[in-house]
């Protein structure tokens, strides 16, 4: 298990990271969803121990980073998003620099180069300079090293980024074989490659965690509503609606209003039944919008530029 408590990062005056709170099971797929200069990258250099927080702790397995840094790096497999490649050697000298480098045993070092370079599929590219390899190759060359050592955690900084389709397809199936013994947490920009992807999703918006949830919670139908009132004024009537399967609050993007996604009977419309009960129970309906583009819609109405207070 991997616990993220009260995630603080600053640089100075500037909150690069605000009380992030986030537990990872093992053999979890987690996303990162975020605009640029969210605070993703920043996340995953705290959870690589690359960077220092500010203030909370991040354990894994329940041990400390800070407390015995060494012991945790060991179970961490990283891959940024410009693999940390030396590109004037061939693929084979380079993984066995990292096999070094991470203390795999003397006996174990060429089985364990055969084997990863077998998973990625590069294994008739072991002779080759790095520099002269693919964008594609470089890519897995990267997550070779980083699965050198069998870590416990894999972390991968847009991982498919500047990948062709067919790679792109190629690598996602590789991250799906990987969370079979290990966990890995992953930032994309690409919407669809976390839902098909991921167990769990974190939406990460200038610092701020504004959403932690399944990717496919949000296949069926759903509604996003405004309501100008209090949360459990708002909670009352929802339990009173029929066809509403369930519901979450999304935030709060205008003074004294709240925002909630509701999760209907797969293929029903709710809108009308939601209008009348909250007509009835003399809350203000200020806005209503169906969403049947999931996870996008969501991420794109949880960063709206425009927000004012987030949840």
């Amino acid at each position: 298990m991997i616990e993220l408590i009260n995630i603080t990062k600053k640089y100075g005056n500037f909150l690069a990271l605000n009380k992030i709170n986030l537990t990872i099971n093992k053999g979890e797929i987690v996303g990162f969803l975020g605009r640029n200069g969210a605070g993703k990258s920043t996340l995953m250099n705290i959870l690589t121990g690359y960077i220092s927080m500010s203030e909370g702790e991040v354990r894994i397995h329940g041990i400390d980073i800070l407390e015995e840094p060494e012991k945790v790096k060991k179970n961490i497999g990283y891959l940024p998003e410009i693999p940390p490649l030396y590109v004037d050697m061939t693929v084979k000298e380079y993984l066995r620099f990292v096999c070094k480098l991470k203390e795999v045993s003397k006996e174990r070092i060429q089985s364990e180069i055969f084997e990863k370079m077998s998973f990625v599929s590069i294994e008739f590219v072991q002779n080759k300079l790095i520099k002269h390899l693919s964008k594609g190759f470089k890519q897995r060359v990267g997550l070779a090293q980083a699965l050198i050592g069998n870590p416990e955690l894999l972390v991968l900084d847009e991982p498919t980024s500047g990948l062709d389709p067919k790679e792109i397809i190629e690598f996602r199936q590789l991250i799906m074989d990987i969370s079979k013994n290990s966990t890995v947490i992953l930032s994309s920009h690409i919407l669809s490659e976390v839902q098909a992807l991921c167990h769990k999703v974190m939406i990460i918006n200038e610092g701020q965690p504004l959403l932690i949830t399944d990717p496919n919670e949000y296949l069926n139908d759903h509604l996003i509503i405004r309501i100008k009132a209090t949360e459990n004024e708002i909670i009352t009537c929802l339990q009173q609606i029929p066809f509403v399967k369930s519901y979450k609050k999304i935030g709060s993007y205008e003074l004294n209003t709240l925002d909630f996604l509701l999760i209907s009977e797969e293929k029903l419309d709710i809108r009308e039944t939601v209008f009348r009960s909250f007509s009835h129970h003399q809350l203000p309906l200020l806005m209503m919008k169906q969403q049947n583009n999931h996870l996008e819609n969501l991420f794109l109405h949880a960063t709206n530029e425009k927000a004012g207070v987030k949840s």
